[in-house]
């Protein structure tokens, strides 16, 4: 199977580049691997055989473009694929909230979730480039709004996998030091990473799909998705996911990356409906159908786990794929209108709040498109 062009390279292909130029042995940021107690678990999943988690209901399809082709496509192709100007950002401060479900989107796929008073954090990413090095790899199109020590106290971090745009080590290490009281709740062996950067054991919430936990009173359960895993040259070591966060009055759905598959319905069946669903729109390609949506699959996908609004992440922060920067964002709108789906497309720090959205699109983007 052809290695899927650019969608590897949110999951490592900055590594052969880093050790061309750093001469230097393999970085911490590579993170740890699963031994004993651990992998005997990971061992015991359904998802796991022969060495490797796997998606349940679609095998992968291979590759239509080669990483030649891939490399050819990122240098040569005419595609705008970065903002023409600077991307307008909300920098105002985010306190916690009582009551209510509200989200910040600070970029790709960080977002800030407050649900019933607590404070999850989405895939927490503060790096200028989310690579194993800060000195190559896919570079930010635009500043975090926020600094991580001007985030409001967060009980639980949240990752959905171990790529690199979407498990940064900095960040995680960071959080760690400022927070000594933030759990974090991950896919099961990403534990092992976490670890290596210092993490306590006892911070770690280590989850199977379906399986559930619950930090300062809202539950968080890991629910399937349809991916893959790995920050070096070999792959499907631990286990990704999308998120369901249950609060007694507020409910979240966010998908992590996925292609679109039918287990989104049933999610819904069995966690939905939700008041808001934060879903993966970027970074597709015809070559890699089964590991990311595209904007009309991400429509679908809210569709089918019974949210009421839509708000589209993994777009407009690094660029990943062939696509024009703001096609995936039109092409959500579009969608949407056609689907009668309510879609909410937040500034870069901007706070929506589930019971007082904007009444339409800003149309933000275009104005550096």
């Amino acid at each position: 199977m052809r290695i899927p062009g650019l969608a590897v390279a949110a999951g490592g292909v900055g590594l052969a580049a880093w050790l061309v130029k750093a001469g230097r042995p393999i970085p911490e940021a590579m993170g740890g691997r699963a031994t004993g107690a651990r992998a005997a678990r990971m061992a015991e999943s359904p998802e796991w055989s022969n060495g490797r988690f796997h998606n349940q209901q679609l095998r992968f399809e291979p590759s239509s473009r080669s990483l030649a082709g891939s490399v050819k496509e990122l240098v040569a192709g005419r595609q705008e694929r970065h903002p023409v100007g600077d991307v307008p950002l909300v920098r105002e401060p985010l306190g916690s909230l009582p009551e209510g479900t509200h989200v910040s989107w600070l970029g790709h796929s960080t977002v800030l979730v407050q649900v019933d008073g607590a404070v999850v954090l989405l895939d927490p990413v503060w790096s200028d480039r989310c690579s194993p090095s800060q000195q190559v790899g896919p570079r930010r199109l635009h500043p975090v709004p926020v600094a991580l020590r001007d985030l409001p106290p967060v009980d639980a971090v949240v990752i959905s996998h171990d790529h690199y745009d979407h498990l940064d080590m900095d960040s995680v290490k960071e959080l760690a030091d400022l927070r000594p009281e933030t759990r974090f709740v991950v896919p099961l062996g990403v534990g092992a990473h976490l670890e290596k950067w210092g993490v306590a054991a006892d911070r770690i919430d280590e989850l199977d799909w379906h399986e559930d936990t619950k930090v300062a009173g809202v539950r968080l359960v890991a629910t399937p998705a349809q991916h893959f895993s790995g920050r070096g040259l070999s792959r499907d070591g631990t286990l990704w996911a999308s998120w369901v966060l249950e609060g007694e009055h507020g409910k979240v759905f966010y998908s992590g990356d996925t292609g679109y598959f039918i287990g989104f319905a049933q999610i819904g069946e069995r966690y939905g409906p939700f008041d808001l669903a934060l879903v993966q729109v970027g970074a597709y390609d015809d070559g890699w159908p089964t590991i990311h949506m595209t904007p009309e699959h991400g429509v679908e996908a809210a569709l089918d786990v019974g949210a009421q609004v839509m708000v589209p992440v993994h777009w407009g922060t690094f660029n990943l794929a062939f696509h024009p920067w703001s096609e995936p964002i039109e092409r959500v709108l579009a969608e949407a209108e056609r689907r009668g789906v309510t879609v909410v497309v937040p500034r870069p720090g901007e706070r929506i709040d589930v019971a007082d959205l904007p009444a339409e699109p800003t149309h933000w983007w275009r104005s550096v498109t």
